[in-house]
């Protein structure tokens, strides 16, 4: 059975395709997001800093994952990747930032998630892929699903500053997040 909770050694890093960088200074577009809290979340209307974090999909104990999954760069790491922004909620909170997740999964899918890790956070779903199209985030095929590359955003008043793209090891990236805006 598949640790949904470590990395497996050896796997393999995604490429910088350009694909992030294109964000930086872009608006964030007027798509309302389903959050798991219930309530609809526009990113662009928020104010202050957001650290938005996208990521393929979460894994299901007792549930396998799409087939190859451990050989697509990047796909690997969304559970340590979470966890790790949970780990780090109250030192982002007190840098003045809110923290969101999000993916393409249905919403009813990622309330399992927060339960099962304890998210202290909204996850957001773009099952529709509304934003995905209005950003042209950055996607890859597995199976059947168009998933999100993993990246993650900085957004300041509606304004994407920081784009980590590709994260990887995904387990490292709040770390990263963090030392950035206490280098800001």
């Amino acid at each position: 059975m598949t640790d949904l909770n470590a990395l497996p050694e050896g796997l393999p890093a995604p490429a910088d395709d350009g694909a992030g960088a294109r964000l930086l200074g872009v608006r964030f577009p007027a798509v309302k997001l389903q959050a798991t809290t219930g309530q609809s979340v526009d990113i662009s209307a928020l104010s202050g800093t957001n650290v938005i974090y996208c990521y393929p999909l979460t894994g299901r104990p007792g549930l396998s994952l799409p087939d190859g999954w451990d050989d697509i760069p990047g796909a690997r790491g969304c559970t340590p990747q979470s966890c790790a922004f949970r780990d780090h909620y109250q030192e982002l909170r007190s840098l003045g930032v809110d923290v969101f997740g999000l993916s393409t999964q249905p919403t009813d899918y990622q309330r399992e998630a927060v339960e099962r890790l304890h998210l202290p956070y909204a996850l957001l779903s773009d099952a529709s892929m509304a934003l995905v199209h209005a950003l042209k985030l950055p996607t890859f095929q597995a199976g059947s699903m168009i998933l999100l590359k993993r990246l993650t955003l900085i957004v300041a008043n509606g304004v994407i500053v920081k784009v980590f793209y590709p994260v990887f090891p995904p387990d490292k990236n709040a770390d990263d997040v963090v030392a950035w805006l206490k280098q800001s």
